[in-house]
């Protein structure tokens, strides 16, 4: 039974098998790599005799972890049920947070769900008992910001039960969001099948200043790409900018390449990455990820020459960036803060605010958190007062 755990034992591994498989992949290509390559090819299931065709063939590839959320969950335990196995076969997690609804308060919503959904959480606690899954209660986070905290390791590759799972991408962690029916086969033991994704680059130069934050370099590119740009393929973000970026506004931006249709998201490691493991209590990663730094970044090659290697590449000056709104209705209808004044009136939007909402799985680490209650305190001391329902979700405990 394997363990629950990202353990050292478990990413060693991972970075062990990842090297011997691009080793084979090199031969093969006879070129340099982007990390997403070096992520995905190093983890095919047949690297000798897999075809290689981005955007046409198909992979089979071996992902080191699975994460199921509460409300998808359900069914695919009753089909791995079927298997007849005696556990998982690789390291997978439960987490309950999508049948909590917010409508009152956080001890009173979670009383009702814990009533509405009781038959459901114990079959789910079951069977992860039988099964060697981790189980995460009612109450305990949100599934994304629970991985990012406690699972995902540089140059992993994970999947997940939610369209979201790709948050990981911010602690250089391939992960990609699929249906019920993937999870079960890798749980099972057998390979994920995959469209081999085209890569897309994006340079990121300049550092975030002002009330720009990483959450309007994720909406910049959905307008540039939009809702359907990142379909069968995988989002790379490349450049200096990054590493002005913390860990947590990378899963930020990661986590909304959902919103691109994208397959993944990831970042190089960097420093900022090794703080957040080491904040987290993974030292013992952070160690293992720069001694296998090579791994766990594009070639230098790929920084030199990016356009030799990539799909398609985009350019985000983060200096220049302003704060963006997006919508309504998609996401990819985003624009600067500052072209409000005249948009408003012109095409008719409500002149004022109905509801606030500060957290979701795109925006509840503590760093997300920390800075909205900056904000309060400020308000505070000028005696504001809120107008309207002001709902906050946190994370994680």
């Amino acid at each position: 039974m394997p363990s629950v755990d990202t353990t050292p034992e478990l990413v060693s591994r991972t970075y062990e098998t990842t090297r011997r498989r691009l080793e084979i992949v090199r031969k093969r290509l006879g070129r340099s790599l982007t990390l997403a390559e070096k992520i995905v090819l190093g983890h095919l299931d047949d690297p000798e005799r897999q075809e290689l065709a981005p955007g046409k063939g198909f992979l089979l590839l071996r992902p080191d972890r699975v994460a199921l959320q509460d409300a998808t969950a359900q069914m695919a335990l009753l089909q791995f049920m079927q298997a007849d196995l005696p556990s998982v076969a690789v390291p997978t997690t439960i987490h309950c947070d999508h049948l909590i609804r917010a409508q009152v308060g956080a001890d009173k919503d979670l009383r009702t769900a814990l009533s509405e959904n009781d038959e459901v959480y114990r079959f789910l606690l079951s069977a992860a008992r039988k099964y060697g899954a981790g189980f995460w209660k009612p109450g305990s986070g949100i599934i994304h910001q629970i991985v990012f905290e406690r699972y995902a390791f540089p140059g992993g590759l994970m999947i997940g039960t939610d369209s979201h799972t790709p948050n990981a991408g911010g602690l250089g962690m391939l992960a990609c969001g699929v249906g019920g029916a993937d999870a079960v086969d890798v749980m099972a033991g057998f390979p994920w099948e995959v469209k081999h994704p085209k890569i897309v680059g994006v340079r990121l130069t300049g550092k975030l200043s002002g009330w720009s934050a990483p959450k309007d370099v994720i909406l910049r590119l959905c307008r540039i790409l939009t809702v359907k740009g990142g379909t069968n393929k995988v989002i790379e973000y490349f450049g200096p900018g990054t590493a002005s970026i913390s860990a947590t506004g990378k899963g930020t931006i990661a986590n909304m390449g959902a919103e691109l249709g994208a397959t993944g998201t990831v970042f190089p490691y960097d420093a900022r990455m090794t703080t957040y493991l080491e904040a987290t209590r993974r030292g013992d990663l952070a160690r293992l990820a720069n001694e296998n730094e090579e791994l766990l970044r594009a070639d230098p090659d790929v920084e030199r020459d990016p356009k030799r290697f990539y799909d398609e590449i985009v350019e985000i000056d983060l200096s220049a960036l302003e704060p963006h709104v997006t919508g309504p209705h998609t996401p990819d209808l985003a624009r600067p803060v500052s072209a409000l004044p005249a948009e408003v009136p012109q095409k008719k939007y409500p002149q004022k605010f109905s509801v606030c909402l500060i957290g979701s799985c795109t925006n509840s680490s503590y760093e997300d958190i920390s800075r909205v209650a900056d904000v309060a305190r400020q308000a505070a001391r000028h005696g504001a007062k809120t107008k309207i329902p002001l709902l906050i979700t946190p994370g994680s405990e």
